[in-house]
């Protein structure tokens, strides 16, 4: 499938994206206490353990939780370490925050405040807007946007992330992902501006926010978020356009088009021009790693 796909007129090559079937289908983060953060989404976000899984031989945990099933959901994907000692990560500068759409954030604020939940931003309208917002702050650290919107398919909608060249970035996502600007927001007067990427309208799946401050061109990546996974029909043919936009916009494939060892999961993995970290999955087998799991 490799030989054939790089035998492709690049032009072909990168129309795949555009016809492959895609779809966010989780982020990957580090935590300190895999119990503490799963009693911490359930109670507080009100989002639903679907699985969980250990691995000893590779002394590792790890815990997906969401607001659906993962054949349709967004999720997120829990690592523990099992390492004695491992129990704080750095977050870096360059990661966001995650977001949550609820129809009523002033209620959610109040149920996570009463059971012990930090909140950083108390809900009001945006700065500029009308949309209601607030922030929490998991046990962790990691920071979570809450969005008053009606009701969504995808509660979980969106993962935000900094950049340092905001155009660059959509030409990478665009060509190499086949994704779609679906908003963007310039804000001279707190000078910084956003594009929200994706394979639909925001308010329909979930989405990448990229943030551009002023004048700011490199972030710290710590060593806390991880990477998202995304859908793909094709992990070779997927592989050839990412390494052929690479050469053009910078990143680079971090591990080649294969299956996993012991799971027989095909996927291929690369870093944008930014260094963020993107998991291309194969669809067919992504659904059978599934569905064994819940034999």
């Amino acid at each position: 499938m490799a030989e054939a796909a790089s035998a492709v007129p690049s032009d072909e090559l990168l129309e795949w994206p555009k016809k492959d079937k895609r779809r966010l289908l989780h982020a990957v983060y580090r935590v300190g206490d895999l119990d503490r953060t799963i009693k911490f989404y359930t109670e507080c976000f009100g989002m639903k353990l679907l699985r969980k899984r250990d691995i000893p031989e590779e002394k590792y945990s790890n815990a997906f939780l969401g607001f659906g099933p993962e054949e349709t959901h967004f999720v997120v994907e829990l690592t523990y370490s099992l390492y004695y000692g491992v129990d704080k990560y750095d977050i870096g500068t360059g990661f966001g925050h995650f977001a949550i759409a609820t129809q009523d954030v002033y209620k959610m604020v109040e149920d996570i405040r009463a059971k012990g939940g930090i909140i950083t931003r108390e809900p009001a309208p945006v700065k500029g807007g009308t949309s209601v917002i607030a922030f929490v702050k998991d046990p962790d650290g990691y920071i979570f946007e809450l969005i008053q919107r009606g009701p969504t398919p995808e509660p979980l909608c969106h993962v935000m992330l900094r950049v340092g060249d905001l155009e660059k970035s959509i030409k990478f996502y665009e060509k190499a992902l086949g994704m779609k600007v679906v908003k963007r927001t310039d804000r001279p007067e707190y000078k910084y501006t956003i594009a929200m990427l994706g394979y639909a309208e925001e308010h329909e799946t979930t989405v990448l926010e990229f943030t551009y401050n002023y004048g700011v061109t490199e972030y710290t990546k710590g060593n806390a978020y991880a990477q998202v996974a995304i859908s793909t029909d094709d992990v070779y043919k997927s592989a050839e356009v990412v390494n052929l936009v690479t050469k053009e916009l910078g990143g680079k494939i971090t591990r080649q088009p294969g299956p996993i060892p012991g799971l027989n999961t095909k996927i291929t993995s690369f870093l944008d021009p930014d260094g963020w970290k993107t998991v291309l999955v194969d669809n067919e087998d992504f659904l059978k790693e599934l569905h064994k799991e819940e034999d």
